[in-house]
């Protein structure tokens, strides 16, 4: 039997360096602890690019160096974009009292009972190598460009899955044979398996993933080790198991499960692990569907514990209060928080389209047909509309100064109710402008 502690996604950078310090120095202070006979590091161990002067870099190899110091460690090439090829280049530079070996292409590597690495000379061993306390099996990330330079762009995708699970099957008799020889067989790997989930619950179904719990299972290892995604998750079958140790630590808000790294106890022909967590991070989620006013962040703060959580504060509002969120309020509201991130959203305002107002004959039609789109009520807008279509616009001006409430235009069709003229009402003003002219003459 071999004992050995799977690290993931430890994702060191500038912005994760307390995250990700905190969590893989408790991690390794366990994995010594518990005498871990080997390491290994299953792909992104950094972020992004590093500087090698950057206190990621020196944290990281601390780390690594701490853990060569106790045992051999294994660290494999995970997603280009997060560990770019050559960032690894110096771990084996460490000068530990273990080696550490780079898997930084597809191959195996058999570990001795002396504690030394030693790689395949091809893809796989023909035969077990004499003295192996256990074999590895090693797919690194695989260059997705490459493939589809040969296939295609549009194949490219489904051609990696293929040739995978054609690689990982060709696997089996060798796996085989060291398990007949009573030699523990252990898969390392970094991609993602079609039907896991992410740490933020959302499946990964499709035809564009690098494996299947099919193809990995025909690799014929016992224990198969998987990183890049971020929840820890497994698959067990006739004592052969496939783990996700998930990421070292709490990275991003909305991962609720439990963050650690998996201590394995590999032989022969059965594989288990346990989870041991780390002190990972606290995060809280406060979302309010309108506009988070004060009381709304008092009455979720007494049903949530934020002291010293990271918390992010998301709500919605429409495009016309989108100035009227008082951020700083927020933040001091959350003065106990080790971080309060802002997040939002403007529902901008959606005009819709009133059909068949362009076939409507008259304007009054044309407002009951946008009235039935919107949900508006049509009855006083066809009242004013008819106001302004017979009355002139100083009686209607006159009417609402003089407080009137009868704007509207008689129906009646008698003589008595008939609404005069503009002609009229103009010819009315001007005679008795000329009559106040004349009595303003005689008094001279």
């Amino acid at each position: 039997m071999i004992k050995v502690a799977q690290f993931s996604d430890l994702h060191f950078s500038g912005k994760n360096l307390d995250e990700s310090g905190r969590c893989f120095g408790f991690a390794v202070d366990q994995a010594i602890r518990h005498g871990v006979d080997a390491a290994v590091v299953s792909g992104d161990a950094t972020d992004h690019a590093l500087d090698v002067h950057s206190p990621a870099v020196e944290r990281l190899a601390r780390e690594v160096r701490r853990l060569a110091d106790h045992c051999p460690v294994l660290m494999l090439q995970g997603t280009f974009s997060h560990e770019p090829p050559g960032t690894l280049a110096i771990f084996p530079l460490l000068g530990g009292r273990h080696p550490v070996f780079v898997a930084d292409r597809i191959g195996q590597v058999a570990l001795t009972e002396e504690g030394r690495w030693m790689p395949s000379q091809d893809w796989r061993f023909d035969a077990v190598p004499p003295g192996a306390r256990a074999i590895f099996t090693c797919v690194p990330t695989v260059n997705k460009a490459v493939v589809a330079a040969t296939v295609g762009a549009t194949e490219a995708a489904e051609a990696v899955g293929q040739e995978l699970a054609a690689l990982l099957a060709g696997y089996g008799s060798i796996n085989r044979a060291a398990r007949a020889a009573q030699v523990p067989t252990i898969g390392v790997a970094h991609g993602t398996v079609n039907g896991c989930v992410t740490e933020h619950g959302v499946p990964m179904a499709g035809f564009d993933h690098e494996f299947t719990t099919t193809s990995l299972f025909s690799a014929g290892v016992q224990a198969f080790m998987l990183g890049h995604i971020h929840k820890h998750q497994s698959w067990e079958d006739s004592g052969r198991v496939i783990a996700y140790a998930g990421s070292i630590g709490r990275f991003h808000h909305g991962e609720l499960d439990a963050k650690g790294f998996l201590q394995w106890e590999v032989e022969a022909a059965v594989a288990r692990f346990r989870l041991v967590e780390t002190p990972a991070r606290r995060t809280v989620d406060l979302v309010f569907e309108g506009f988070p006013d004060a009381d709304q962040i008092a009455a979720a703060i007494r049903e949530v514990d934020i002291a010293g959580a990271h918390v992010r504060v998301r709500w919605q509002v429409g495009e016309e209060a989108r100035g009227s969120v008082d951020r700083d309020a927020i933040k001091r509201a959350l003065g106990d928080a080790a971080d309060v991130q802002l997040e939002g959203r403007v529902v901008p305002v959606v005009r819709s389209r009133a059909a068949g107002i362009s076939r409507a004959a008259s304007l009054q039609e044309k407002v009951r047909v946008w009235a039935r789109a919107t949900g508006s009520m049509d009855g006083p807008l066809i009242e004013r509309l008819e106001t302004l279509a017979h009355r002139d616009p100083a009686q209607i001006a006159a009417s609402i100064l003089a407080g009137e409430e009868g704007t509207q235009p008689c129906r009646g069709s008698g003589p008595e109710e008939a609404v005069p003229s503009a002609e009229e009402t103009f010819g009315e003003e001007r005679a008795s402008g000329a009559l106040r002219d004349a009595e303003a003459m005689e008094l001279f």
